[in-house]
């Protein structure tokens, strides 16, 4: 990621009910920055940055973890989020190895838990974070 879109992207917020939903994206480039197989993405639209998530997809086992995902909230409930998600998994599906996503969130979080159930995902269980789990079987 770019210098000019990392800044663009730290500078990305949510509303104030939500900041301690999702880790800063600042935090998360710095995890990028150490750890080769995080795959941060910018999220645009029409050229206009809107968000922003990460992903590792490395596991031999097959299971691709989405474990950054935010919308800034100047442009959430858009539709911005839903688009998103399918264009990460689309990618996801892409690489071939990958026939299971999964994803973690706080269990508060409202928007979360529907969005990713509209997607197809399936709660399991709460991690020892406290964070739901929740998969996604890829067909194929």
């Amino acid at each position: 990621m770019t210098g000019e879109i990392r800044s663009q992207v730290e500078a990305l917020e949510l509303g104030s009910s939500q900041t301690d939903l999702v880790a800063s994206n600042t935090d998360s480039l710095l995890e990028a920055d150490e750890d080769a197989n995080a795959k941060p993405r910018a999220i645009f639209v029409a050229g206009t940055l809107v968000g922003f998530l990460m992903y590792d997809a490395t596991s031999e086992a097959g299971i691709a973890q989405l474990y950054r995902f935010m919308i800034d909230k100047s442009f959430q409930g858009l539709g911005y989020g839903k688009a998103a998600l399918q264009a990460v998994l689309a990618e996801l599906e892409t690489l071939g190895h990958v026939h299971q996503i999964s994803i973690c969130y706080e269990p508060e979080n409202f928007a979360a838990r529907q969005l990713y159930a509209k997607a197809g995902f399936v709660e399991d269980a709460v991690d020892e974070d406290g964070e739901m789990i929740a998969y996604l079987n890829l067909e194929g």
